[in-house]
């Protein structure tokens, strides 16, 4: 990072814009660098600076790693093309596909109460900050022991670069009960976060225990409101 880095955005800008893809995966693992795309690059840096153009510290809020059609395509965590129009006011050239992490993400924020009071205080993001792909379909960074312990570098150097751009240290909160696995094998060791607070991951939520929404919901505003 250079001298010019003041800002929560300038520094996460600089982080994730120039995020590398990752050689040494087995055959059929793919990796989506969404940062690579121009349209990525401008909205993640209309976003950014809408949200976090200041020196605020956030409280830290980490998924698993992001999805082919939410993260992947925007470049922005849980947040599908259609929440980044309808609820951050950013128009793209994305096609508008919905994705369930960022339906209850948005869901979630808009009870909060909006994009703008929620950013001011949180930051979402991911474990591993690329989309992982097998057959066509999302693949998550532990479902695969070897998987994981080849990224586990990266995801470890994520965590620390998130906190020297202004994420606090004091908790962090993890959406995933298996990614709570992970991070708190990394956090005993690293002593990153002094608190870690686990919820269910949205998607599982949309997925599986929809009929639950409202509960969940409220668990959402419980976890975050503090």
């Amino acid at each position: 990072m250079t001298s010019i880095d003041k800002t929560f955005c300038d520094k996460a800008l600089n982080y994730f814009i120039n995020l590398k893809t990752q050689k040494n995966l087995p055959s059929g693992i793919n990796i989506m660098n969404p940062y690579i795309n121009i349209e990525t690059k401008n909205v993640t840096k209309k976003f950014f600076t809408k949200y976090f153009k200041d020196d605020k510290k956030r409280i830290l809020a980490f998924g698993i790693n992001p999805g082919r059609f939410g993260g992947g395509v925007t470049g922005i965590s849980f947040t599908d093309p259609v929440a980044l129009k309808n609820f951050c006011g950013i128009e793209n050239k994305f096609e508008k596909r919905k994705e369930l992490s960022s339906e209850f993400i948005y869901l979630f924020i808009s009870k909060y109460g909006g994009a703008a009071k929620f950013y001011s205080k949180y930051f979402l993001s991911a474990l591993y900050p690329l989309a992982l792909i097998r057959d066509g379909k999302n693949y998550n960074f532990y479902d695969d022991k070897k998987i994981f312990k080849l990224l586990k570098p990266a995801i470890v150097n994520s965590i620390k670069t998130h906190l020297e751009f202004g994420c606090r240290d004091d908790t962090v909160i993890c959406l995933g009960r298996k990614n709570y696995f992970y991070l708190d094998e990394i956090n005993k060791k690293n002593k990153f976060f002094k608190n870690i607070k686990v919820l269910d991951h949205p998607r599982y939520i949309m997925q599986y225990r929809r009929k639950l929404l409202r509960r969940y919901l409220d668990e959402y505003l419980n976890a975050f409101n503090y």
